[in-house]
């Protein structure tokens, strides 16, 4: 279980507060642009430092740590693939930052490549692929380092419509099991794939609501911000 205890992010005159839970599952973070949703992201993976609060998983403090010893994994709006390297590579960094990779990583990288419609594809590099099999190798990657928490920051925001639905579609049924935050601007994303939202306005992170009640009945703020 996640949670974020008494957490203020303040950066310059911004200023976030969460104090709430997560639970296992797909949850949406929505909000008008300038909210915070891609720096509580950043929070949580470690690429932030909150002015006061914890972030907890199953219990304990992982506020201290490090982006790479924390139990999360970000997909990030970039992809952040790196051009000189092949799929199956970019995908072995989850693994190991230096690449020396065992028999048996070999073997879960190509299965994991496998598992997001990637079989065959390793030895290409990213100019080499499409937009859309890009982004299947940034989500190849969080799967193959198996953290329980999975951070996407809008990392098919540059697909068209039919291809971000695939994406999403994919994340549902390959991360579906474990707790991922995911910010969007679309509510029709939020709709699809996640059961609960966390709205962001007025420097507040709210508790996570049921996704399809949150949208039919939105408070003030994301009523304006959707325009209904």
């Amino acid at each position: 279980m996640l949670q974020l205890d008494a957490l203020e992010i303040a950066q310059g005159g911004f200023r976030l507060a969460a104090d709430l839970t997560v639970a296992p599952g797909i949850t949406a973070i929505i909000g008008p642009s300038g909210a915070g949703k891609s720096t509580l992201l950043a929070a949580i993976g470690g690429f932030v430092a909150p002015r006061s609060g914890r972030i907890l998983w199953d219990g304990r403090d992982i506020g201290e740590l490090p982006p790479g010893k924390r139990p999360v994994s970000t997909l990030f709006q970039d992809q952040n693939l790196f051009p000189h390297l092949d799929a199956f590579r970019n995908v072995g960094l989850g693994l190991s930052p230096s690449l020396k990779l065992t028999a048996k990583d070999l073997e879960r990288i190509r299965a994991v490549l496998a598992r997001v419609g990637l079989e065959g594809m390793g030895g290409r590099k990213p100019a080499e692929l499409s937009g859309g099999q890009q982004s299947r190798v940034a989500l190849a990657r969080a799967l193959v380092r198996d953290r329980p928490v999975v951070l996407l920051d809008e990392p098919f925001a540059a697909l068209g419509p039919a291809l971000r639905a695939e994406m999403l579609d994919l994340v549902a049924r390959t991360l579906g099991g474990r707790t991922v935050l995911m910010v969007t601007h679309d509510p029709a994303d939020a709709a699809r794939i996640a059961g609960q939202a966390i709205v962001l306005e007025e420097g507040r992170a709210a508790p996570p609501a049921e996704t399809r009640a949150l949208l039919a009945d939105p408070p003030p703020g994301l009523r304006a911000y959707l325009g209904s």
